[in-house]
């Protein structure tokens, strides 16, 4: 008989992941979003647009990923939920009985897939974004100072947001109710907060997950988000959290 070991079941979750055809579909949807949107932002910049003259450059370019974020943690959410609803994971737990070793390697696969396709895809965006704007003032290139960290810390921050997809796949064990929860908890409900004519509202939204993550999109520190530690430190305590709570649950459920 094989031999559990978490090199083995790692693998297995590296093969559940690429061989559903959604997440080919999702990764490369996300990617040629965020290029695609990149471009048409640098294309259609105008220097003298007062509306759009003061956002960070290197936010500016990443615009996209307002919405390929939604993508990555879609894929995030059916590779854990997904099983549920299949039933597949009747199998998997009965293959791995201790099972938060199924948790951490769907974890670790996310991490290195996000993070990879991100930083690739964020690298390609920057790069054809810039095209357009030589000469501007949102002109820059890889080499100034802070550019290169920017663009590791987004993907970080993409990447924290995909695991915080993860997680709420895991203890909602609902596709919909995965994606439903996450939109409305990260995307939406700083927003509605940030209506609310009270500065406490305001810096409370500053460290919703969603916001930490653009915060860490810009080249220097602006009064409209946290600052890039505490931001960083507010999106890993997040993912941490949630990912806790549902290893947690993971243990005690009978499935």
């Amino acid at each position: 008989m094989t031999a559990l070991t978490p090199a083995r079941v790692l693998h297995s979750e590296w093969h559940k992941l690429w061989t559903v055809r959604s997440t080919w579909i999702m990764l490369a949807a996300a990617t040629v979003l965020t290029v695609g949107v990149g471009i048409a932002m640098g294309a259609s910049y105008e220097e003298d647009r007062g509306e759009v003259s003061g956002i960070d450059p290197v936010q500016f370019l990443l615009f996209g990923t307002q919405f390929s974020q939604i993508l990555l943690a879609v894929v995030a959410v059916l590779f854990m939920a997904g099983e549920y609803g299949t039933g597949l994971v009747r199998s998997t737990m009965v293959a791995v009985p201790r099972r938060l070793p199924v948790l951490w390697s769907k974890a670790g696969v996310v991490t290195a897939v996000t993070f990879a396709a991100t930083f690739t895809t964020l690298l390609v965006t920057f790069t054809a974004g810039q095209l357009f704007l030589d000469g501007t003032d949102k002109e820059l290139s890889l080499t100034d100072p802070t550019v290169l960290g920017t663009l590791l810390g987004s993907t970080a921050g993409l990447t924290s947001l995909a695991l915080i997809g993860l997680g709420l796949g895991a203890l909602l064990r609902s596709v919909p109710g995965g994606i439903t929860t996450y939109i409305g908890g990260v995307i939406v409900l700083p927003e509605v907060l940030r209506m609310f004519p009270y500065d406490a509202m305001d810096r409370i939204a500053k460290y919703f997950p969603g916001r930490a993550a653009e915060a860490l999109m810009t080249l220097r520190d602006t009064p409209d988000y946290a600052a890039t530690g505490p931001a960083l430190l507010a999106l890993t305590l997040w993912t941490a959290a949630i990912l806790g709570a549902a290893a947690a649950l993971l243990r005690r459920r009978d499935v």
